[in-house]
């Protein structure tokens, strides 16, 4: 897979966990413990992006 691919791959993804944090808050059976892994999940998607960019 190419870095261009493999980038918009996780852009993808981290577009999809946004939408799904969203949805999530919205929603009141999801606890803030899931709320929280959801963003962590996302934040790791923005640094691999940021890493994968700058190298």
């Amino acid at each position: 897979m190419s870095l261009h691919v493999h980038i918009a791959t996780l852009e993808n993804r981290h577009s999809a966990l946004e939408s799904e944090i969203a949805a999530a808050k919205t929603k009141p059976a999801m606890d803030d413990a899931q709320i929280r892994e959801l963003k962590r999940r996302k934040l790791q998607l923005k640094d691999e992006l940021e890493r994968l960019r700058n190298s």
